[in-house]
């Protein structure tokens, strides 16, 4: 099924993301993870292609597990960076013999000590969007950053780009993670100023460790409200406490987004079925 279809139901649905091992002796790991998280019934399961591809050989067939052998439709991510077009098109092609239509397009962390782009390279990812356009019947998603994507000069300059993502043929969005919602409203906000109007999925990323956190503002520079801090401060020398109080954290944003419009929430389970699924028991009735 094409998320695009999922997204318009009224009905409040959680999809979960899972990344590929980094050595093949753990892909049989991977594949117990996506059963027990297919057990939670998430709307859909995507699957990342790791940093500058390097994962990337197992996307296709985490994907395939993931719809049809538990039958949860899948989401692959595809990133281009790292990826001459021919390698761009042999993925496609695979995901096509697989059945899997939804892709989420990123162009990915551009590699370091090397000419970019090289020939036959992309640059951007609306290129890759019209490559997928061309070669099928594809649901496509991007991804956006409701505090600003680090390589931008300013916010405004990443709606434009995201806007010509869009326009390339985009049919959703998903966050990067944020732990305040203001930041995802005054984000939606702008969209509309920009005429962007494609369903925007708030991605939520639960800490259970203090260590998370270092990491994350490294990677991405998400602002760590007061709050939130303060969670990690008073618990983070607690690891039971750390984690329960991470998905607490979790669990409250996603009731105060549904509770604000939001039908559709995605979980960032660091290939965790069990915090994934602490979450969604915390929201039982709702989802019901």
């Amino acid at each position: 099924m094409k998320i695009s279809n999922i997204l318009k139901s009224e009905k409040v649905g959680i999809s979960c993301e899972l990344f590929p091992p980094k050595i093949g002796s753990q892909l049989n790991n991977v594949r117990d993870i996506v059963k027990e998280m297919a057990l939670l019934k998430p709307s859909y399961m995507s699957i990342t292609y790791g940093a500058t591809g390097g994962t990337s050989e197992y996307t296709v067939d985490i994907a395939n597990e993931i719809q049809n052998i538990n039958h949860i439709p899948a989401l692959a991510h595809l990133t281009c960076v790292s990826s001459t077009r021919e390698k761009v098109h042999s993925v496609i092609e695979q995901l096509k013999a697989n059945q899997i239509e939804n892709i989420l397009a990123l162009r990915g962390d551009i590699p370091q000590n090397v000419d970019f782009p090289l020939p036959n390279q992309y640059k951007f990812a609306s290129e890759l969007i019209n490559d997928i356009k061309n070669q099928g019947d594809f649901c496509i998603g991007g991804a956006c950053y409701p505090e600003g994507h680090p390589e931008a000069a300013t916010i405004n300059e990443d709606l434009d780009h995201l806007k010509e993502k869009v326009e390339a043929g985009c049919n959703f969005l998903t966050t990067q993670m944020f732990f305040d919602n203001n930041i995802y409203y005054n984000f939606m906000y702008k969209l509309l100023k920009k005429n962007i109007n494609v369903p925007v999925i708030p991605g939520i990323m639960p800490v259970t460790r203090s260590s998370q956190i270092k990491q994350i503002i490294s990677l991405s520079g998400n602002m760590v409200p007061p709050r939130f801090k303060a969670i990690v401060d008073r618990f983070s020398n607690d690891p039971a406490a750390m984690r329960q109080a991470g998905i607490a954290y979790a669990t409250e944003q996603i009731i105060d987004l549904i509770a604000n419009g939001v039908n559709h929430v995605h979980i960032y389970t660091m290939n965790k079925p069990d915090i994934a699924g602490a979450i969604i028991n915390n929201l039982s009735d709702i989802l019901n």
